[in-house]
């Protein structure tokens, strides 16, 4: 995992948008969603990059399964 440590308040700053990365935090880990074509522009299926989405993720279709697919970049702190 990689050492970043990101606060919520950080973590807002990557939401997709104006040139910005997106990333999104689950369980205390957070991922690079910038390049998944799903994700373009921050948004997917309502959700918005920059979020805690541990609480949504178990209701998606997926459920966690595309975790290990993705690029971790830090790990969120509260």
């Amino acid at each position: 995992m990689a050492d970043k440590e990101f606060t919520l308040d950080e973590l807002k700053q990557f939401d997709g948008q104006n040139g910005n990365k997106a990333y999104v935090a689950i369980d205390g880990v957070v991922y690079d969603m910038t390049n998944v074509g799903p994700w373009e522009g921050g948004k997917h299926h309502g959700n918005v990059a920059g979020n805690d989405l541990s609480e949504v993720i178990p209701h998606a279709p997926h459920k966690k399964s595309v975790l290990p697919k993705l690029p971790v970049v830090g790990k969120l702190i509260k």
